[in-house]
């Protein structure tokens, strides 16, 4: 059974097995052989370490950020740029980048193309440092950013093709985990890497430049992995006769239109939540420094424990989230929890450990809570297109609030940026009980429990096999709420079978047949 689940994920059903003459070197080693859980042990190392050059350097102007506008001598309206181009070229390649990859280079050709385009536009960044030339920096930036984004892509898709089955959703939650790691390494070392520089060198933008190059030699790492990668896995599809896989839902942004209101609340949930964590991480180490008077190795330290925590507890909440369900009330809870942060950094002088630590929680709450919602309303042929102006518009947001946190920095300070990230907190707090509201009137699909949504999944499984309308519903033993939704106008039929069963009388035996054409019954969602 082992073997044959580890053969599942690279060898489709009803191929020949017996391919010992293609089998030479090492081929039949335990190392060597793709269908072995040591190999895939070995690719999973690879593909988790993928996308760690991109990560860390994502934030190196936030671990950088006072020695970035004293050396280069900018204001933090430009520095904030150095965010706002990474995200502007994503506003459109979160679409197209899986398509690129999908159906024109291939997951090999695709993840050595981005991860290139990843370490050249690190290599123009400390460039731009190094001859004290601004404009550089951002080009470096833009180009950094068509790579990034796609290069995630690339990493899931691996995941797919060579952990499909039950062990995808762990190595979804490890990439995760080493993708902070990159953050938090970077939060912890480029500033004490700075200050021996700077022993060595005149203190400037040339030092600033040569440590922007240890980026460059992490941005090289990730393309040596999307090299071997690649190797490896063309090596697999050979030896396995594994066909092409596909991963990427058809998208059609017509399709856009026809959302229902819940779907663009969860937008709205996303935009508004992640430019108030993501901007003020960028902009936070000088925050800190200044108003709690840290020295900047401490206030890099503390503005980067969000990552680290993500990295510890988004499994941790992945797990409780599928065991209880109810992710609508853990997304209001995970956004209350960090207004409430933002409201302590901005109006006491607590300790800034606890409210970033809590945040670092809540951020990891919602990452799990908010972004699985998106299937469960929505059928599968359309999620492509979700995903992808879920992802567009979130860039969007951070593109354009990025420039105006710089502008509100520079104009008014910190305590109004503050106030600032605060109201598209509560935006998304409005979102989330708008959201809730919405979903209550369509059935609840997005706020099952996990009993509940095991027994509707089982449902509308049961719906495509039924030949007999008289077979009960599974639904109704653990959600007999779902047809009488508090919201849904009910029909005369439905209130009279409520009666029957509130006093204890036997229903008639067409109620189900009844309860069936409740459009909360159905599988797909109505309009």
């Amino acid at each position: 059974m082992a073997e044959s689940d580890e053969k599942r994920a690279l060898i489709n059903e009803g191929e020949d097995e017996d391919n010992d003459e293609e089998w030479n070197g090492c081929g039949p080693a335990v190392l060597c052989d793709p269908r072995r859980g040591p190999h895939r042990f070995i690719v999973l190392i690879f593909t988790c370490f993928l996308n760690f050059g991109s990560y860390f350097c994502y934030d190196n102007p936030a671990a950088l950020q006072s020695e970035i506008q004293s050396d280069m001598g900018v204001t933090s309206s430009k520095y904030v740029l150095l965010y706002s181009l990474y995200s502007w070229p994503n506003v459109v390649l979160c679409f197209i980048g899986g398509i690129l990859i999908d159906r024109k280079l291939g997951v090999r050709w695709g993840g050595i193309v981005f991860a290139t385009f990843v370490l050249g536009g690190q290599v123009l960044f400390a460039m731009g440092a190094l001859i004290n030339s601004f404009w550089l920096m951002e080009v470096g930036r833009f180009v950094f950013g068509i790579g990034g984004e796609s290069l995630c892509v690339a990493q899931n898709n691996y995941a797919v093709i060579w952990f499909k089955g039950k062990e995808l959703n762990m190595v979804f939650g490890l990439q995760l985990s080493f993708a902070r790691v990159g953050s938090t390494v970077n939060f912890n070392i480029m500033k004490p890497i700075y200050d021996a520089i700077a022993g060595v060198v005149s203190p400037g933008y040339k030092v600033l430049g040569l440590s922007l190059m240890v980026g460059v030699g992490m941005c090289g790492f990730s393309l040596l992995c999307a090299i071997v990668l690649a190797v490896l896995d063309s090596r697999a599809k050979k030896l396995t006769k594994r066909k092409t896989f596909s991963t990427e839902e058809k998208i059609t942004l017509s399709d856009v239109k026809k959302f229902p209101l819940t779907i663009y609340m969860v937008f709205i949930i996303c935009v508004s939540y992640y430019v108030s964590v993501f901007i003020f991480i960028g902009l936070g180490t000088i925050f800190f420094a200044s108003k709690y008077h840290m020295p900047d190795k401490e206030a890099n330290a503390v503005d980067g424990i969000v990552y680290i925590l993500s990295a510890v507890f988004s499994p941790i909440f992945g797990l409780l989230i599928d065991k209880l369900g109810k992710n609508v009330f853990w997304v209001l809870a995970a956004v209350a929890i960090t207004i409430g942060c933002h409201a302590l950094l901005a109006f006491t002088f607590v300790n800034p450990w606890v409210p970033m630590v809590i945040m670092g929680m809540g951020y990891s709450m919602l990452a799990c809570a908010l972004w699985p919602i998106v299937a469960f309303a929505l059928p599968e042929q359309q999620l492509g297109t979700a995903y992808g102006f879920m992802q567009a518009i979130q860039n969007l947001g951070l593109a354009v609030v990025a420039i105006a946190a710089g502008k509100i920095l520079d104009e008014k300070g910190y305590l109004v940026l503050e106030v600032f990230f605060m109201a598209w907190l509560c935006l998304a707090f409005l979102s989330s009980v708008l959201l809730y509201i919405f979903d209550l009137a369509r059935g609840g699909l997005m706020n099952f429990t996990a009993k509940t949504r095991e027994a509707y999944e089982e449902r509308k499984k049961l719906e495509g096999e039924r030949d007999n309308d008289q077979e009960k519903d599974p639904l109704l033993d653990v959600a007999p709420h779902l047809y009488s939704s508090p919201i849904q106008p009910r029909s005369l039929r439905t209130l009279r079978n409520r009666f029957y069963s509130r006093i204890g009388a036997k229903l008639p035996d067409h109620s189900y047949v009844t309860l069936h054409r409740n459009p909360l019954a159905y599988a797909r969602p109505t309009k």
